[in-house]
């Protein structure tokens, strides 16, 4: 994949050099790059991250490569990924105010964007894992994918800026291709990048011979790459979010396109389970089930803040072509059925694809740390295993897991579930 003439990979060494004259960096941290300090951090999957402190405050320059920095440069990517991040960035802060990192400048021929530095932040995943509380988690999380969703839709956006805005992102081809491919296909079958834990084997093969579900999930998989209906953040788990014990914000949005609406909070969704499954291996007996419970009461405070926030939106903002008033409220006639049924099939929708992500983060390519810290081997299969099959249950019946409480009282009772 060819990669720009101007493009250069930055290093600590070369970092203040190369930002040194840009105005955005400068006004934030001092002129001077003598005086800064570079640290590389990027833990993730396919990005360069630097946190660059200065005499006037810190920054964070965040660098896509041109191939997975995961698997090595056999795995080339395009550095347009950026330029779409940035895209999701700027509209998700003007959607949900407050909810992302502040961009300060970005540089396409470079594929960087400098923003705000988030402290004492830290990635929520890490959180969970170590039994540390935020609260209010749920209520902003709900918070955001609602406003995302609907203010992104044409429940809210004109048609014409929308069509546009799906015409713009329809050319982040390659990270989509991603999430197709190890989401909604390798787990199925025998990819070569896959693997699991040892053990799981009899349980992997019963998902595989399954056609029922492998069939479902490719249907989700087609509303995935065909429905249009919202700006979706696109990989939005416990490591794409960083909170102290009080605040908490999304990051990451690289994988964005224009998808279905219960997409984000069906794979939040799953990543919470993966986090209330992975516990006895984290915690003392002491604590587990208060953190355990702690867990499920975020997913059910997520979902009633979606549906609050969305209600409110839907009363407040619904200014698109679709269900327009002249339809109903100049007609006299109230849209709340209209609105309760498109919050339940949002949530049916969520299900699916939160038992494809439960999935492929234990099958495919990049697993949780929920799971991958866990030493002991039967253990952690044993706590795969609740995972694997809690989540081909809501594959084969979202719909009977569109309540909250069907859903928390699902996850309980895997949770119990005996494996030997």
């Amino acid at each position: 994949m060819d990669t720009p003439d101007l493009y250069r990979p930055l290093t600590p060494e070369t970092l203040g050099e190369r930002l040194s004259g840009i105005s955005a960096v400068a006004d934030r941290i001092g002129a001077d790059p003598s005086d800064w300090t570079v640290r590389e951090v990027g833990d993730g999957n396919l990005n360069l991250v630097f946190i660059v402190e200065g005499p006037k405050g810190t920054i964070i320059v965040k660098q896509a490569l041109p191939y997975v920095r995961l698997v090595g440069d056999s795995w080339p990517l395009p550095l347009y990924r950026a330029l779409y991040e940035n895209h999701a960035l700027v509209r998700q802060a003007a959607r949900d105010p407050g909810a992302v990192p502040e961009v300060y400048h970005f540089d396409e021929d470079q594929a960087l964007i400098v923003m705000e530095f988030l402290s004492p932040h830290k990635i929520l995943r890490r959180k969970l894992i170590d039994g540390e509380k935020v609260a209010g988690l749920g209520t902003f999380l709900g918070t955001f994918c609602a406003r995302t969703a609907f203010r992104g839709s044409e429940l809210s956006m004109k048609s014409a800026d929308k069509k546009a805005d799906v015409s713009l992102f329809a050319g982040n081809v390659e990270i989509p291709a991603i999430t197709e491919a190890l989401v909604f296909t390798d787990p199925y079958y025998a990819a070569e990048m896959n693997r699991h834990t040892e053990g799981l084997d009899p349980v992997v093969a019963d998902l595989r011979t399954n056609a029922e579900l492998k069939a479902k999930v490719q249907r989700f998989l087609m509303k995935f790459a065909s429905n249009t209906e919202t700006m979706v953040h696109g990989d939005l788990h416990s490591g794409s979010i960083m909170s102290t014990d009080s605040d908490s914000r999304v990051i990451d949005p690289e994988f964005v396109q224009y998808g279905p609406l219960g997409f984000d909070i069906g794979m939040l969704t799953a990543n919470f389970l993966m986090a209330y499954f992975s516990q006895p291996a984290h915690r003392s007996a002491e604590t587990l089930d208060d953190f355990q419970e702690w867990v499920l009461s975020v997913i059910a405070e997520t979902f009633s803040s979606f549906e609050a926030e969305f209600t409110r939106l839907w009363n407040t903002e619904r200014t698109g072509m679709l269900y327009p008033a002249s339809l109903f409220e100049d007609q006299g006639q109230a849209s709340d059925f209209a609105c309760a049924g498109l919050l339940q099939e949002i949530r049916n929708e969520a299900m699916g694809y939160c038992g494809i992500e439960m999935h492929r983060r234990t099958l495919s390519l990049a697993h949780n740390a929920d799971f991958e810290e866990i030493e002991d081997k039967q253990l952690k299969r044993r706590l795969e295993t609740r995972n694997l099959l809690m989540g081909a249950d809501l594959i084969l019946s979202p719909e009977s897991y569109g309540s909250t409480d069907a859903l928390v009282k699902l996850a309980r009772q895997f949770n119990k579930k005996d494996i030997p």
